[in-house]
C-alpha cells in the first residue's frame, strides 16, 4: 500500500524533472548549434538574414531524434511509449 501510494506521489516528480531536463539540454544544445552555424555562415558569406530559419528550424529537429533514439532511455521517466523512432522517419527528419 506505502509503495503504490510512493509511486503515484513520484510520477509526476519525475515526470517533471525529465522536463526540465529536456529544455536544459534544448537550450545548451540549440545555444552552442545555433552559434557555431551562424559563424559558419558568416564566414562562408551566406546571408544570415535569408536563411538563417532553417538552422532555427532544423537544430531543434536533430534534437528531437536525437532525444527520441538516445537519450529519452537515459533519464528519469520509465513509464510507457518509451521506444525508438522508426529508422524511416529518423532518416527523413535528419536528411
Amino acid at each position: 500500500m506505502l509503495r503504490n501510494l510512493f509511486v503515484v506521489l513520484m510520477t509526476p516528480v519525475v515526470i517533471f524533472l525529465e522536463l526540465i531536463r529536456i529544455l536544459f539540454i534544448m537550450a545548451i544544445v540549440i545555444g552552442i548549434l545555433g552559434y557555431f552555424v551562424g559563424e559558419v555562415y558568416l564566414e562562408i558569406g551566406t546571408d544570415i538574414d535569408k536563411y538563417g530559419w532553417m538552422t532555427y528550424i532544423s537544430i531543434p529537429i536533430l534534437i528531437f531524434v536525437l532525444y527520441r533514439n538516445k537519450l529519452q532511455f537515459s533519464g528519469w521517466y520509465k513509464g510507457k511509449g518509451r521506444e525508438k523512432l522508426p529508422k524511416l522517419v529518423s532518416r527523413i527528419l535528419i536528411f
